[in-house]
């Protein structure tokens, strides 16, 4: 009998509103599986052990009883919120953030607060690749990532600015949800990046991500079916910078879903450089407060973020905005007649060491022009490490790049079975 904690989320959601099994039994095995393991992945900042679903019935909404892990951005009535950093050590928000309000409305269980890199920055979190204790499992939302991805719970939510929701999933080998920006609510989730920062999920299957945001949206229409997608496959202008394994990765998902090669416009070469300046001054004046008070608790390199980016000039903020404005208007050409694009998820495999949370080449791009994007595991390594290719979407077209995503996903398995 396979272990509740491996259980995917709509499954074990089946199951208990069937009374095959019990809140409470998912919420032991979960927190059995965080006592073996979380000593090696340290992927929480704070465990609620005490934690119990109501009993008063089976049936409080679709995520009744499932164990849920929340990046430590998102503000917790209940539990420590410390965004990664020294400054707010034993800070206690009075609210929920808007999705974990949503989260305890649709019935799931907030087990604890996961690591995150200091502000969702770049500076790393304790957190190891479950894959590989001396391997980095992506950042800022690495211990979402690498919870899931170890079957201590079977959803939790990340946030994205630059690839911190995708990249992590490859790195981890999960699926990670990026929606349109902005489909998921913001408020009390401290900021990074006003006009890029978005809340994501990671989940075992893409049936898992669309349940758990369909949960918190009330959409009907996310996890629907698709017979069979129009696929482009996009090298990006980033293309350089993939790594050997992941080019090959790339070349094997074409050959196996037999999809051609879509280019993306020339104006698009200057996207990752916008990207650069816009987190540059929007991610210094974000953290006005803190670099203007506790300076000496900054992590260096974050204090230098926030220098550089006081010193971005307003006329290049404002020319980087406008070139991302330009570009999404753009997204109905850079489709034409396919339903996604699939793209590198990551330049390739986790790095080795802790120090760096990985390259975000493969995801700014995708987080500038608020597209959905769905990293599903497509292949491995030669080191044995999982990769993950992004399955990307027009602007606000969810439904079906996730109905894409599964299909893409399905696709990969059945043929890698074949092989």
């Amino acid at each position: 009998m396979i272990d509740p904690c491996r259980l995917g989320a709509r499954e074990a959601a089946r199951r208990i509103a069937r009374r095959e099994l019990s809140p409470e039994a998912l919420l032991r095995s979960c927190l059995k599986r965080i006592s073996a393991r979380e000593a090696e992945v340290r992927a929480w900042a704070f465990l609620r052990e005490d934690v119990a679903p109501s009993q008063a019935g089976w049936a409080h909404g679709p995520l009744h009883g499932i164990p849920i892990g929340v990046k430590d951005i998102f503000d917790t009535c209940d539990m420590p919120t410390e965004y990664g950093s020294r400054i707010y050590a034993g800070h206690r928000p009075r609210s929920d953030s808007a999705p974990v309000a949503l989260t305890r409305r649709a019935g799931g269980v907030i087990l604890g607060k996961t690591v995150t890199a200091e502000f969702a920055t770049f500076v790393p979190g304790k957190t190891r690749n479950p894959h590989d204790l001396s391997r980095t499992p992506g950042g800022s939302s690495s211990g979402s990532a690498a919870a899931v991805a170890d079957h201590m719970v079977p959803l939790a939510f990340g946030t994205q600015t630059a690839g911190s929701v995708i990249r992590p999933g490859s790195y981890c080998g999960v699926v990670a949800y990026k929606p349109t920006y902005n489909m998921l609510p913001r408020a009390g989730v401290k900021p990074n990046a006003d006009s890029l920062d978005t809340v994501g999920v990671y989940a075992r299957s893409v049936e898992d991500a669309a349940f758990f945001v369909s949960a918190l949206t009330g959409r009907k229409d996310l996890g629907a079916p698709i017979d069979r997608p129009r696929i482009g496959m996009c090298r990006t202008w980033e293309w350089e910078r993939a790594q050997p394994e992941m080019a090959a990765a790339f070349e094997t998902a074409a050959k196996r879903l037999d999809a051609p090669e879509a280019r993306l416009p020339e104006a698009f070469k200057g996207l990752r450089a916008a990207h650069a300046c816009i987190l540059s001054f929007e991610g210094a004046r974000c953290l006005a407060d803190e670099y203007r008070r506790f300076p000496e608790l900054l992590d260096p390199r974050l204090h230098k973020r926030c220098k550089d980016g006081y010193a971005t000039e307003w006329r290049d903020y404002a020319a980087a905005r406008q070139l991302a404005s330009r570009s999404r208007c753009m997204l109905d050409e850079v489709f034409g007649d396919y339903d996604v694009l699939l793209a590198p998820a990551a330049t390739g495999e986790a790095p080795l060491g802790l120090s760096s949370t990985g390259d975000v080449t493969m995801n700014v791009v995708w987080t500038l022009l608020h597209v959905p994007c769905v990293s599903v595991p497509a292949a491995k390594s030669p080191n044995d490490m999982p990769l993950g290719l992004q399955v990307i979407g027009r602007i606000g077209d969810d439904a079906r790049t996730l109905a894409c995503a599964e299909w893409i996903h399905s696709r990969l398995e059945e043929e890698k079975a074949r092989s």
